[in-house]
């Protein structure tokens, strides 16, 4: 298969999905889940996802479509629209798939994939993350990791506006 090929396989849409999650539960894996917006992938992204990865055997990154980005971070964003962004996140090894969702939240998406273990960056504290419900009912964990200072995206924009 083609390298480009490859990642492109990793961005996935709801009927891909389940046949997905169904062979990652028969093979007994420990299903990791975050999300976000990830427009200008930096240092920051990168630490942070590899070290979510750290967590289970395999990633998945719900990633806010470019109209769900638009509602949560106003007109002038996403920089990158949705489908460089999903390729941007396919292309690191240790991200197994990519989900493009449209809502403002990653709830649904979270009641699909039901992961063993949902993160997100320690501005958040665990009980207010979107989906802790439904992976503490199912036995999971909820993790929050530091973020590491000075880097996001709403940094580099403003760097580049200087």
């Amino acid at each position: 298969m083609d390298k480009l090929d490859v990642l492109k396989s990793k961005i996935i849409n709801s009927d891909k999905l389940e046949a997905f999650l169904a062979y990652l539960r028969f093979k007994n894996q420990k299903i990791v889940f975050t999300n976000g917006c990830f427009d200008i992938i930096h240092r920051g992204h990168i630490e942070y996802l590899a070290q979510a990865a750290n967590y289970g055997d395999v990633l998945i990154i719900g990633l806010n479509t470019d109209k769900s980005v638009q509602r949560i971070k106003g007109k002038s964003r996403p920089v990158q629209d949705e489908n460089a962004r999903a390729i941007t996140l396919a292309a690191m090894h240790f991200i197994h798939a990519v989900v493009l969702f449209d809502e403002d939240t990653p709830y649904n998406l979270i009641k699909k994939v039901q992961p063993d273990v949902l993160i997100k960056g320690s501005d958040y504290n665990a009980e207010d993350i979107v989906g802790y419900d439904i992976v503490k009912t199912k036995g999971g964990k909820v993790i929050t990791i530091d973020f590491i200072d000075g880097y996001s995206t709403t940094s580099i924009i403003n760097k580049l506006k200087k």
